[in-house]
């Protein structure tokens, strides 16, 4: 008796255990991601039509005078980061933190630009009078979420986790075509599905994209 069909079958069967295995590893791994990202592609398509409440917060202060010279001398650099001393009195009087963040410097003004998800923030400090301004714009959770979804302003570690996000959906997507392959023989619909998910954006793309 041949050998070679209980060959085949148990390489079968090692490889439809492994593929399964990296498959519900990954999907479980992306599963809330993909959701996420399924939901906030569709609030993004239909941005137009759902209003955002845009809410402003503003606050003033004045810098005391040993803390302005820090910006003291330095009218001919453009940008700068901001100084310790000023991180540490925005933190305590304002509750805003800017640490990490650089300003734009001119001879009037020292500008800081505090972009987030969901909104935006500046800080601007008046270079003659001490004057200090902060002001936060928050355009709700949805605004946020779209922010996520594009990686807007979102931060090192959050583009991280797209990365590893992705590679999971790669593996998730492949696998998934391994297994379609493997199991195409009992299922006559397999490819006929498969061809279609990759015609139609295709068609749609050449037909009405422009």
């Amino acid at each position: 008796m041949s050998t070679q069909p209980i060959q085949r079958s148990a390489g079968r069967a090692f490889w439809l255990r492994q593929l399964h295995q990296w498959h519900w590893i990954s999907s479980a791994l992306c599963l809330i991601g993909m959701l996420a990202f399924a939901i906030t592609g569709f609030t993004l398509n239909h941005a137009g039509q759902i209003e955002a409440s845009p809410h402003t917060t503003h606050r003033s202060a004045s810098l005391p005078a040993p803390l302005l010279r820090a910006l003291a001398g330095q009218a001919e650099r453009k940008s700068m980061a901001v100084p310790t001393v000023i991180v540490d009195w925005v933190r305590e009087t304002l509750d805003v933190d800017v640490s990490g963040y650089s300003g734009d410097l001119s001879d009037d003004e020292f500008y800081v630009s505090l972009p987030r998800p969901g909104g935006d923030a500046w800080l601007s400090i008046d270079r003659q009078t001490g004057k200090v301004d902060f002001e936060r714009t928050d355009r709700g959770w949805i605004s946020y979420l779209n922010d996520l979804h594009k990686g807007r302003n979102a931060g090192a570690a959050w583009g991280w986790f797209i990365d590893v996000f992705a590679l999971a959906c790669v593996i998730f997507s492949v696998t998934g075509l391994l297994l379609l392959k493997m199991h195409a023989a009992q299922r006559g619909a397999t490819w006929p599905l498969v061809a279609m998910g990759l015609l139609l954006p295709l068609l749609l793309a050449l037909i009405f994209i422009h």
